[in-house]
């Protein structure tokens, strides 16, 4: 029986019939990739991914050298957590049903806005009109 084919996302248990390595504390590996071009013997394979903790965050980002027959996918994959600020409601920000208004702009006595009363006082080189050129 061939192992299960791995794809970007999966969960991967690794444990000793993977590698040495984790003989002594197996790991769950979040897959990025299967390095395909990377020439490795046979039965083994570079698997690019992030190492996961027990709730499901990435701790550590991982290369590692692997007996593909002694990988276990751990299937599926948990919903990615949410964790910055929340999301906005759909609509909000609009007011009746449009969209709000942006806030509006600085002007001077003479209508224009802050940027454009700096900007005339430049010739078309960016040199100011005051000065000799």
């Amino acid at each position: 029986m061939s192992p299960v084919p791995l794809s970007c996302g999966d969960l991967l248990h690794l444990t000793r019939a993977a590698s040495v390595q984790f003989a002594g504390r197996p790991i769950v590996l979040r897959l990025i990739r299967v390095r395909e071009d990377w020439v490795t013997y046979d039965g083994w394979v570079w698997l690019d991914g992030y190492q996961v903790n027990e709730r499901g965050d990435a701790v550590e980002r991982r290369t590692l050298f692997v007996l593909r027959a002694g990988v276990r996918v751990l299937r599926p994959p948990p919903a990615a957590r949410v964790t910055g600020r929340p999301v906005a409601p759909p609509g909000a920000g609009r007011v009746g049903g449009t969209r709000a208004s942006p806030p509006a702009l600085a002007r001077g006595p003479d209508g224009h806005v802050a940027e454009d009363r700096a900007a005339a006082h430049l010739d078309h080189r960016g040199a100011r009109g005051d000065r000799p050129v």
